[in-house]
């Protein structure tokens, strides 16, 4: 068994401390007031003119190389003014600085207290610049250097800041006049500033200090989870090609703190949250593997005890908590939705499902208070019930080539539109298409998610349709045939044999598959879907057969077989059919079919169906189905439709030549299922030839018994209630219903036998 879940979890258990070797951001401020020696108060954002005023008055920016401090335009080409000559205030200034310095120690990793010490004013004109270099420890515990850019017009200068082998490049700009760009790093970082391109930048430099004894603060690492988190990663995802893979499709790792869809993303991760996804984000390029942020919901529903008086409903924070207690989980659904990617654009992922061996530690949603928790009063016949749910937001990991796979899991409610985009994105990409090429990325991706989706295609739940509208099954079979992905049809095919039945709008769809394969393949899958789905879905058999027939009979010959042999009527077996009944589009179906394939199998197929009068009666399926089969050339004169035409004539002429003539008298047919009082009274009605109508009079309940048998008898009468009196009364009145449906059915067999001798 994988133990990816635990090893990762225990991996990242170390990283107890945020942080980085720089930060940067920007800051909302009210104008301080800064004024400098020899040039006055300065105005925000920095004017051309003041700046060409502050470089007049400046002195150029030295740098040191070990104890000597040196001049050189060729390594530093910056202006500096003294902090002395500086005068930076206003009442909102030091709230200002304080909100940043909280962000800058946060950012670093620095929990002890930290100051703040003003270390001069820089001027950056165009073409100024700073080679790379570390800077020296200038007062006793600095550790950092903390950067204000104060809004002015300028572009380049870019800061770029090394430690080990990462790199940080940061844009100082700041035009806004409310806003403030801040830059902080280590001191022992090496750093330089690309020169300025146009306009004027001025920043003001810190040095960050702390207090006290004790070691100066260094910048976090955690190379050692890094690599371990990498190893693990990458093995993770190069097992997930073995077929005796038995690991999770993705990994859910759940953060620390709370956070809502409005704050989800990874910028705003806390405390040691930020570390971990840091770590975990550097390993996931490393290994080949996705990383996302999501919000990750619980939802369970169940019986509940019920030990007091309490409201219907209520939230877990009420008082009276003690007045239910949960029972048995019936119900539990794990999602993540909410995704987040770490360049900060948009995810195109929806809800996905969770499993439960996903999470890492396995144990993480174990003893976990509920967000919301929800009782419910016994009513009725039900008892006591439970809704609670639990939310945490969570990184997610998956193998970057396992994408579809993931996918693949919120079922075809996605999985099916993210395809025929796929599909339809291939056939317009101008790629040649004869026969499809595997290099395409587009084919690729969409023969590889379509495996996905067939082995994964839901068969527990599924049962026939009786409508002709072609489901998701046929929906799929025509993306596949688009993309001529043959290796995956036949997959598709195998499986809804398997399953046991297919549906009737979908049998275009399943014959146009099988015209891609080769005659012996598509004579082995069309036989096994009719023999296996023949019980469940005989009208799609038939139907099949029907649309199959063209290609030819080393095709069909074997499903034709296998469907006359599964004629029903005459066996047992029929009495527990599951599938719909036979109705008269099957046997035009069957027989359209026999014409094309095998005259002896229409011939024994005829036999069989006038042998079951019962299962193919004579009015509703055979008239109706040779009335249509005559219609065509190709059948009318097959042997099988031939038999069947002859019967259904002899059929109308017996009924023709019986007698037909109305009513003489008011006696009309009188036998009644139910012999209760009134029914018999009713039964002496019909049957006296002299009296038309009877009035019955009866409370509510005995004239509904009354008009139920006469609709259930049909008899020739035609009853209204009489609202007079108390109470009613049922009026009928004897008609001749029976003679005119007689009299019907007499016209419509005439022309019956017109078109049938024609």
């Amino acid at each position: 068994m994988s133990t990816i879940t635990t090893e990762l979890a225990d991996a990242l258990s170390t990283i107890d401390r945020s942080g980085d070797f720089f930060v940067s951001g920007t800051a909302e401020m009210f104008q301080p007031r800064l004024e400098i020696e020899g040039v006055g108060p300065i105005a925000l954002p920095l004017l051309p003119m003041q700046a060409e005023q502050l470089i007049a008055a400046a002195e150029r920016a030295p740098y040191g190389r070990g104890e000597a401090t040196l001049i050189d335009p060729t390594v530093r080409q910056t202006w500096q003014i003294r902090a002395s000559r500086v005068t930076i205030g206003g009442r909102h200034w030091p709230a200002t600085l304080e909100a940043i310095l909280t962000r800058v120690t946060e950012g670093l990793g620095v929990t002890e207290p930290v100051e703040a010490e003003f270390y001069k004013l820089l001027i950056y004109d165009e073409g100024s610049f700073f080679v790379q270099h570390r800077d020296t420890e200038k007062v006793a515990g600095m550790f950092a250097t903390l950067i204000l850019v104060l809004p002015s017009v300028s572009a380049g200068g870019q800061l770029v800041v090394r430690h080990k082998d990462r790199e940080g490049r940061l844009e100082l700009r700041c035009e806004d006049p409310a806003e403030l760009a801040f830059a902080a790093f280590y001191a022992d970082c090496v750093h330089e500033v690309m020169p300025v391109t146009s306009g004027y930048r001025m920043a003001l430099v810190y040095n960050l200090v702390r207090r006290g004894a004790g070691h100066v603060p260094e910048p976090p690492d955690h190379s050692t989870e890094l690599d371990t988190v990498a190893a693990l990663l990458k093995d993770w995802a190069d097992g997930k090609h073995s077929p005796d893979d038995d690991s999770p499709e993705k990994l859910i790792y759940p953060l620390e703190h709370a956070y809502t869809p409005a704050e989800l993303g990874f910028e705003a991760l806390k405390g040691a949250d930020a570390a971990i996804a840091k770590v975990v984000a550097m390993a996931a390029l490393r290994s080949g593997c996705d990383l996302h942020l999501a919000l990750v919901s619980v939802e369970e529903s169940g019986s509940a005890e019920h030990t007091g008086y309490s409201r219907s409903w209520r939230n877990r924070s009420d008082d009276d908590d003690d007045e239910f207690e949960v029972g048995e989980i019936n119900d539990r659904t794990v999602t993540a939705s909410d995704w987040r990617r770490p360049d900060g654009e948009q995810s195109p992922l929806t809800v996905i499902p969770v499993e439960d061996d996903e999470f890492s530690p396995p144990e993480a949603f174990e003893d976990l208070e509920p967000d919301e928790e929800y009782f419910r009063e016994a009513t009725g016949n039900e008892g006591a019930s439970f809704e609670r749910t639990y939310r945490r937001a969570a990184l997610v990991l998956w193998p970057h080539d396992r994408l579809l796979a993931v996918i693949n899991q919120a079922g075809l409610r996605v999985t099916l539109p993210y395809f025929t985009d796929l599909a339809e994105r291939w056939e317009t990409s101008g790629e040649d298409h004869q026969p499809p090429s595997e290099d395409s990325p587009l084919w690729r991706q969409a023969h590889d998610l379509s495996a996905h989706m067939v082995a994964a295609w839901p068969t527990e739940y599924w049962h026939p349709r009786r409508d002709n509208e072609a489901t998701s099954t046929g929906q799929m079979l025509t993306l596949l045939v688009r993309l001529k992905d043959v290796a995956n049809l036949e997959l598709f095919l195998a499986a809804i044999a398997d399953r046991g039945g297919f549906d009737l709008g979908d049998t275009a769809a399943i014959v146009d598959a099988v015209h891609l394969l080769a005659p012996e393949r598509a004579a082995s899958v069309t036989t096994r879907l009719v023999t296996a789905s023949v019980e469940m879905t005989l009208a799609a058999c038939g139907r099949l057969l029907a649309l199959a027939a063209p290609l030819g009979k080393i095709v069909v010959i074997g499903a034709a077989n296998a469907l006359v042999a599964a004629l029903p009527g005459g066996s047992p077996r029929d009495t527990w059919r599951r599938g719909p009944g036979v109705g008269a589009d099957f046997v035009v179906d069957l027989f359209t079919a026999l014409a094309w394939i095998d005259t002896a199998l229409a011939d024994r197929a005829a036999s069989h169906v006038l042998a079951c009068p019962s299962t193919y009666p004579f009015d509703s399926i055979l008239v109706p189905a040779v009335r249509n089969l005559l219609g065509s050339n190709d059948t009318a004169r097959a042997a099988g439709v031939q038999r069947l035409c002859l019967a259904c004539v002899a059929h109308l002429d017996a009924r023709v030549a019986e007698p037909l003539e109305a009513p003489r008298d008011w006696q009309r047919a009188s036998a009644l299922g139910c012999k209760c009082t009134f029914c018999t009274e009713l039964s002496r009605f019909l049957a006296d030839p002299q009296t038309s109508r009877w009035v019955f009079r009866a409370n509510e309940g005995d004239r509904s018994h009354v008009e139920s048998t006469i609709r259930t008898a049909h008899c020739d009468i035609d009853a209204v209630t009489e609202r007079r009196g108390r109470p009613y009364s049922l009026v009928c009145s004897k008609n001749q219903a029976s003679y005119e449906r007689l009299r019907t059915q007499r016209q419509r067999d005439l022309a019956d036998l017109v078109r049938l001798n024609g």
